[in-house]
C-alpha cells in the first residue's frame, strides 16, 4: 500500500488513518503495542506522527494488513529481523511505485 501524504514535518492522527484507511482507534492501538512509533504529543495529549512514525506504520500496516502476522509475530519479526524485513519492505514499495508508474502508461497509449 502506498500511502499518498503531503510533505509535511508532523501529521495529525485524522490524516495518518485516512491515509491507510484504517480507523484512527487502530493507530492509537498500534501506537501502544508497537515501541517503534513515538508520536510527539502536545499539551492537549494530541498525537503528531513524524515521517519516521509514518514509515514505521507503513511497515507495521505491511506486516499485519497485508502479510497476516499476528500482533505478536510482528513485534518478533521487527525485533529479530529488522534490517532484512526493512530491506524487503523498501523493494515492495518501489516495484509497487514502479508497476503503478507503468500502468499509467499504458492507460495513456
Amino acid at each position: 500500500m502506498h500511502v499518498n501524504l503531503p510533505d509535511k514535518l508532523y501529521y495529525s492522527i485524522g490524516e495518518v488513518s485516512k491515509a491507510f484507511q484504517v480507523n484512527a482507534s487502530l493507530i492509537r492501538f498500534w501506537e501502544k503495542e508497537f515501541d517503534v512509533i513515538k508520536p510527539k504529543k502536545n499539551a492537549k495529549g494530541n498525537r503528531k506522527f513524524t515521517k519516521e512514525d509514518i514509515k514505521n506504520l507503513e511497515l507495521i500496516y505491511h506486516l499485519v494488513k497485508e502479510r497476516g502476522f499476528t500482533l505478536e509475530g510482528a513485534k518478533t519479526h521487527l525485533k529479530e529481523e529488522k534490517a532484512e524485513t526493512l530491506n524487503n519492505f523498501e523493494i515492495i514499495r518501489k516495484l509497487e511505485h514502479i508497476k503503478s508508474e507503468l500502468i499509467n502508461i499504458k492507460n495513456q497509449l
